[in-house]
């Protein structure tokens, strides 16, 4: 059908359109910390309205605002935020938007607001279309300042941005990003404290994956955990995940993986509408209350891995094309979350059809979909797409990509722990022949039924500390997520007590450590040729530092740059101070670096530094 471009004078003819009950002359309410990197919020009086009103208000308006500084402009969408406080009244109505401003810079910031009515003008093509109505015009003006925090807390060092290189990066320190976080439980958000959250399957295990909850979590183990002075809402309720995200950061894991829309899927227990079988409206108090948890992880320096959907459900929004549905859940994610330091939109947990999951999205359609992400998020985060476990499945979909700007990595799942190596440095080069390079992570392990497994039955974790995390790290990789399988207790469905892999952290903040105190990690590469045993690891920055992981600390020949070289030992298992060996310095050429300072057949990091 041809469109009718009318004027805008014309189109109060139309019946849709018609008078709006709102306060024209409302004055923004502005609250947050005029400093860089902080929320800020601008809130104004617009139509009275409801999550279910004949007017959809998720897609029938749109309010934009425009940030401007000097040159530099920056487009950002709002959203309906029914009461202003849904997150404690619950409220389905009101009269409260809202925009989220997250400053890059200091100075003055000008803001224009843009309010209009119009079918699905929440996501139209054309910025024309639309009647502008109530506040649209509004200005006014930001005055910004530094930054005052600390690390962990994300605003000490900036947002988290792909940079067109290898590694994440930190905005405003320039430092460089390493993940290590936590892949599981992926219905993190399917929480008994959140409205209008319900487990919404069938109870029925389904052939090679875990068993569904028999109800939401609580996270009840960490509660002790939550602090006074923490985040809770509705008089007490919050406490159990945010004491959970408490505990994480104090064992240095900087991010978490969860799935925001699972219906049809694993877990059947999370979706932002204002109901299961609900597609273009949204559930205002319950996205309030993710916001809380997530604006608690960014102050923890936590990265929000957020998947968008799950091989199950990839069809399930305009049967996969990019359309109504699919660009309004979208833009509502963007709207609520994208102002966040540190976000992955990851556009799909094993996208693409495979033989136990034939409707996928086409990579066309997932094309679109990352085009359509890029335009929309102010912020430029980062995209990436979940792989298949197999191999072949995972070569031929990701082989797609390459080269393609608004696809910045893999998230990798391996179906064997033996390949996270050798698959990270894959597509380390097949991306940089690309022109386009990618950050490579490992974000989910096999066997599928296993994963990572608990303390208590993996007291070491020696084989996934050795083949995923030194392997990812190793390979110039970006990090690593753990995956928890289904089998045993506290699975990727299931997990209540993050503590169930207390060990598997500290060893992950181990190796983090290490690249980020010990390397200059960033200028490395994977250069295994150079040690004689095949099973090192090495990684180097040629004639200055050479890194090599023995998996059973046993002296390994290594061919060096000419030059006099120290020799020191750092242990993958307990961390701490580098440590002396049997040999203190060597010469050039082919050297052995001797042995590390205990021969215990347990893996050793041999750091060989240049001294001149």
């Amino acid at each position: 059908m041809k469109k009718l471009n009318l004027p805008r004078v014309a189109a109060i003819l139309l019946p849709f359109v018609i008078a709006v009950s709102c306060d024209s002359s409302s004055i923004p309410v502005i609250e947050g910390d005029m400093k860089t990197f902080h929320k800020i919020t601008i809130t104004v009086n617009g139509p009275e309205t409801s999550e279910y009103d004949t007017i959809n208000p998720f897609t029938d308006y749109r309010m934009e605002a425009e940030f401007r500084k000097g040159d530099e402009a920056i487009s950002v969408p709002g959203y309906y935020s029914a009461d202003g406080n849904a997150a404690e009244t619950s409220a389905r109505s009101g009269n409260k938007w809202r925009v989220v401003f997250s400053p890059p810079s200091a100075g003055e910031w000008q803001y224009t607001l843009s309010f209009v009515k119009g079918r699905n003008a929440a996501i139209s093509n054309d910025s024309s279309d639309g009647n502008p109505c109530c506040f649209d015009g509004i200005s006014g003006s930001l005055l910004i300042t530094e930054s005052d925090k600390s690390s962990p807390d994300l605003r000490a060092k900036g947002r988290i941005v792909y940079t067109g290189e290898r590694y994440l990066k930190y905005s405003g320190s320039g430092e460089f990003f390493l993940k290590g976080g936590t892949d599981s439980p992926e219905n993190l958000l399917g929480y008994n404290d959140f409205d209008g959250t319900w487990y919404g399957g069938n109870n029925k295990a389904r052939s090679g994956e875990a068993t569904p909850n028999l109800g939401l979590h609580s996270y009840d183990p960490h509660k002790a955990d939550w602090k006074e002075g923490d985040p809770q809402w509705q008089d007490g309720k919050g406490k159990g995940l945010i004491g959970a995200l408490n505990y994480l950061s104090s064992k240095g894991v900087n991010s978490i993986y969860f799935i925001t829309m699972n219906i049809l899927g694993d877990g059947e227990d999370v979706w932002p509408y204002t109901d299961r079988n609900e597609r273009y409206r949204f559930d205002c108090s319950k996205l309030d209350q993710w916001e809380i948890v997530f604006e608690h992880a960014e102050k923890l320096g936590m990265m929000l891995h957020i998947v968008l959907q799950e091989t199950e459900n990839q069809c399930l929004l305009d049967c996969g094309k990019l359309d109504v549905q699919r660009k309004l859940y979208l833009r509502e994610l963007v709207a609520r979350f994208s102002h966040h330091l540190a976000i992955t939109w990851n556009l799909g947990e094993e996208q693409h059809e495979a033989n136990f999951s034939p409707y996928g999205q086409t990579y066309a359609d997932t094309k679109l979909t990352a085009d359509y992400l890029r335009k929309i998020d102010p912020w430029d985060n980062f995209i990436v797409i979940h792989t298949h476990s197999a191999m072949d499945q995972r070569r031929k979909d990701m082989t797609q990509y390459l080269g393609f700007r608004n696809v910045e990595g893999p998230s990798v799942q391996c179906g064997s722990v033996n390949d996270v190596h050798s698959e990270t440095l894959y597509w380390i080069n097949r991306s940089s022949d690309s022109l386009h390079k990618w950050v490579v992570c490992s974000d989910e392990i096999g066997q599928h039924w296993k994963g990572a497994l608990p303390d208590q039955f993996d007291p070491g974790h020696d084989t996934i500390r050795h083949k995923v995390l030194w392997g990812n790290l190793m390979a110039g990789g970006g990090g690593v997520e753990w995956y928890f399988g289904y089998r045993f207790p506290h699975s990727d469905l299931n997990c209540e007590d993050f503590r169930s892999r207390e060990k598997l952290w500290e060893q992950t903040t181990v190796a983090l450590d290490f690249f980020r105190n010990k390397l200059p990690f960033s200028r490395m590469q994977s250069s295994d040729e150079l040690t004689k045993d095949p099973g090192d690891y090495c990684f180097s920055e040629e004639g200055k530092t050479y890194a090599v992981y023995l998996p059973e600390g046993k002296a390994s020949e290594i061919t060096l740059a000419a030059g006099t070289y120290s020799v020191q030992w750092y242990n993958p298992r307990t961390g701490g101070e580098l440590r002396k060996g049997s040999v203190e310095t060597i010469k050039g050429g082919k050297a052995d670096p001797g042995n590390p300072p205990e021969t215990d057949g347990k893996d050793w990091v041999c750091l060989i530094t240049s001294t001149e």
